[in-house]
């Protein structure tokens, strides 16, 4: 049996590795458009929480962490002069370079043929029995098929640009600086004793303010922005005491999740794609080099226990690697919404709060208190010290409304059985029941509901009630509520009275809503 990979990279490399050493009979050729010791970007992090299975396989990655990479347990976040941390995060990150030399060292050991400077068409490898496209976002294999696929791609509406920095960070840490322009953001991790990779975020308004719109994007791979570098290295300069950014084909872009229902194909040849191919996860959360490799783990083991039937194979391969992966992405969107609106955050939260509303983006207090309690008991002490109890137990007034708690039950007609829901403005005291939409698309019209309530002045109604949708577009419509037309919100939970408390303390503490409705 004869296997075409297109693509040197990680995941490319680790299946070529893994499916040589299961069934050292398959031929294995990966071809790499690039030079062996080209590469784009900086490092690759990983979460210890997720390396098992990885790890498992082969002990390639142990060995590149180990022996080259730097490992943190603490998130920092830095705000307004403060920087605030988080412990139970442990992490490793390594040179990307460092990393795709060891692994081509361990593809050649076990017998793969490794082809570099080759770029290859579907119609190259006409005469292997399976192509594996590990080619990446951009994958030419992936487009050159006509199959249908089942593709969805969303782009973000934030701005990100990578860079590198002569300065090391301890670990994992996030930035926040305010210029004349706009709030941009820094993700930041070492990756060797020398350079930590630095990721700036922000909004499209702030990025052409700055000027930062005139580098041509359109222009082969390589050259790097260099007006945004200075930029940046001007912003950022007491945050990395005046060290300097490092280029490597730096230039913005949007982020793209892509979606991809089916991850091969048997007509007119047999496909299997893996990694950025068929799957994107917003750096924030998911770390795209370990998802290749997750991959790769699962197409090698599935064509090793089945060569014969290639079509048994890739489908045993979806149905073991998609789960993951699609709960990943679930949770990588409202980690990307997140940094779709930092700015607001940076300029509502005190530090303690924005830290806090950030880290529980995608879990709740009472999991984040288990793997920190002292960042959780910080921030709690955060809110008594600015409320005098804690978030459930304060009392909350509005107007002439009152409740002695955060947590309230909502009947079909009142909250609190004293405040009626109305769909109209009413002379007295009311609530504005508003349905949260289905899908991002539809939240413009009811931001519009929303500014023509605050626009009503003493007629305004007391809360703003927000259910259905899902709960990212529910959350979304609290903080445009509070944050920006200034009407209080009361997000209502409709996930049963299992882990209730947790999810208010989560939603109140964090600022993301200023009460929580439970239905009678």
């Amino acid at each position: 049996m004869r296997i075409a990979v297109a693509g040197g990279g990680p995941g490319g490399l680790f299946f070529a590795t893994l499916l040589r050493r299961a069934d050292p009979s398959i031929e294995v050729t990966v071809f790499e458009r690039n030079r062996a010791d080209d590469t784009f970007g900086f490092g690759v992090v990983f979460s210890d929480r997720t390396l098992a299975g990885i790890h498992e396989a082969d002990p390639v990655l142990r060995q590149a962490l180990t022996e080259h990479g730097k490992h943190w347990d603490e998130i920092e976040v830095r705000l307004k002069g403060e920087r605030i941390r988080c412990g139970g995060n442990g992490m490793a990150a390594v040179v990307r370079k460092t990393l795709l030399a060891l692994m081509q060292a361990r593809a050649r050991d076990v017998g793969a043929d490794l082809r570099f400077s080759t770029e290859v068409t579907l119609a190259d490898l006409d005469d292997y029995d399976l192509v594996v496209a590990a080619d990446g976002t951009g994958s030419r294999i992936r487009e050159q098929l006509e199959a249908d696929l089942g593709v969805e791609v969303e782009t973000a509406t934030a701005k990100f640009i990578w860079f590198g920095t002569d300065y090391l960070f301890d670990g994992l840490t996030f930035v926040h600086e305010r210029s004349p322009d706009g709030v941009f953001a820094v993700h930041g991790y070492p990756i060797s004793d020398e350079v930590s990779t630095f990721i700036v975020e922000t909004d499209e308004a702030s990025w052409r303010r700055a000027g930062l719109d005139e580098f041509d994007v359109t222009q082969p791979p390589g050259a790097s922005d260099m007006v945004t570098k200075d930029y940046l290295e001007k912003l950022f300069a007491d945050q990395i005491d005046g060290k300097r950014l490092l280029t490597n084909n730096s230039r913005w872009g949007n982020f793209r999740t892509r979606r991809t229902r089916r991850w091969h194909t048997l007509s007119p040849r047999p496909v299997a794609f893996l990694g950025d191919a068929v799957h994107t996860a917003h750096f924030s959360v998911g770390s795209g080099t370990k998802m290749a490799m997750e991959d790769a783990v699962e197409l090698a083991r599935a064509v090793a226990a089945s060569p014969a039937d290639l079509g048994a194979a890739l489908a045993d391969y979806e149905q073991a690697a998609q789960p993951s992966v699609r709960k990943i992405q679930n949770s990588a969107r409202p980690s990307l919404a997140w940094w779709e609106h930092f700015g607001r955050y940076h300029d509502e939260f005190e530090p303690w709060q924005f830290a806090y509303h950030f880290l529980s983006r995608s879990i709740s207090d009472a999991r984040l208190a288990r793997r920190a309690p002292e960042f959780v008991e910080a921030s709690h002490r955060g809110w008594v010290d600015a409320h005098g109890a804690e978030p459930l137990e304060t009392p909350f007034e509005h107007g002439s409304w009152s409740s002695p708690g955060r947590l309230v039950r909502l009947s079909d007609t009142a909250v609190a059985d004293d405040l009626p829901f109305a769909d109209e403005p009413q002379d007295g005291p009311w609530v504005a029941r508003l349905g949260a939409p289905e899908n991002e698309e539809g939240l413009s019209a009811v931001f519009e509901r929303l500014r023509g309530w605050a626009a009503l002045g003493d007629r305004a109604p007391v809360l703003v009630a927000v259910a259905g949708g899902t709960a990212l577009t529910r959350t979304l419509v609290c903080e445009q509520a509070r944050m920006h037309d200034r009407l209080p919100a009361l997000l209502v939970d409709v996930d049963g009275e299992e882990g209730l408390r947790d999810r208010a303390v989560t939603t109140v503490l964090s600022g993301r809503a200023d009460l929580v409705g439970v239905p009678a």
